[in-house]
């Protein structure tokens, strides 16, 4: 039996909850998977795994032997990109998601930056509003913006986010300016963004000193960032979206801001990634590169 083989697959399956998503992340055949699990129970006398017609789970010996043997792997990774990283650049593949907005205006016009840095690393972006499992679809790091849920995830604050409130040039013309928030009640169209999973609707906030209004009707609404950009540009309502993804459009006059007396709240952009995959020398630098390249950028 090779133990360590045994061992990654081990720690992999606890991870995905999955036999078949540990073989094609491992590039494994499922019966070799399941063969090293077995193997490595008979090895170590004690039943690791609860299997059953729909689901694999650690037992309470597998949960303990699963976080000693984590760690030993995180430490042996740490090892090796340590000693390969005195010799080589990093190179691989990297699995990433992002949020729409976030990917479409400002990660992809950055990537030729990372890539003449790092050509040796290749990048599958998948762009989302969809919180993913980062687990269990094998990917190594979100970007997530607003608040963290997923448990035993480290996550590391790039910016804040500031929304700014805007409506395009054709809509104003047409439907006037409001002078304050609650003037969006009267005859105006509103514009903003639900979300996928719950269904519901991301109201507009407006504070101002100890005044706030929060404004939860819509006529017209997307659970795409990407698409709330559109709706805006296209003179559909007045909504609430980030700045720094808006602000090209406001230079351009495609965009105007309204009600700028009148603030939102931030909310904090994140990478979220497992812990063991820290060690990682392609994704090291590209979390490093985030940082550097939009932690002041956005700041």
């Amino acid at each position: 039996m090779n133990q360590l083989l045994a061992m990654r697959t081990f720690v992999r399956v606890v991870e995905t909850g999955s036999f078949s998503r540990t073989a094609d992340q491992l590039s494994l055949p499922r019966s070799t998977v399941s063969k090293l699990i077995n193997d490595l129970e008979r090895h170590l006398g004690i039943r690791l795994m609860q299997r059953t017609t729909r689901a694999v789970a650690p037992t309470s010996d597998g949960l303990e032997y699963y976080s000693h043997a984590a760690r030993l792997i995180a430490d042996l990774d740490s090892v090796d990109t340590a000693a390969r990283s005195n010799k080589l650049k990093p190179g691989g593949h990297l699995r990433i998601d992002a949020p729409a907005s976030f990917a479409n205006c400002l990660l992809i016009p950055a990537l030729p930056d990372f890539h003449r840095l790092y050509p040796d690393i290749t990048i599958a972006l998948g762009i989302s509003d969809r919180a993913v499992n980062i687990v269990g679809e094998g990917v190594d790091c979100v970007l997530r913006a607003g608040k963290l849920d997923e448990l035993g995830m480290i996550g590391r604050k790039i910016t804040d986010l500031h929304y700014i409130t805007c409506a395009a040039p054709a809509y104003l013309e047409r439907m006037g300016t409001p002078a304050s928030p609650l003037d969006l009640q009267q005859g105006h169209v509103q514009a903003g963004y639900f979300f996928a999973a719950s269904g519901k609707l991301d109201a507009l906030v407006f504070e101002q000193a100890a005044q706030r209004h929060t404004l939860a009707s819509t006529v017209f609404s997307t659970n795409d960032g990407n698409g709330l950009k559109e709706m805006l540009l296209a003179g559909l309502g007045i909504g609430q979206h980030f700045q720094r993804v808006m602000q090209p459009y406001l230079d351009a006059g495609q965009l105007v801001q309204i009600l700028p007396q009148w603030t939102r709240p931030a909310i904090a952009l994140h990478v979220l990634y497992p812990p063991n995959r820290y060690q990682n020398a392609r994704l090291k630098v590209f979390i490093d590169w985030l940082m550097l390249t939009f932690g002041e950028a956005l700041a």
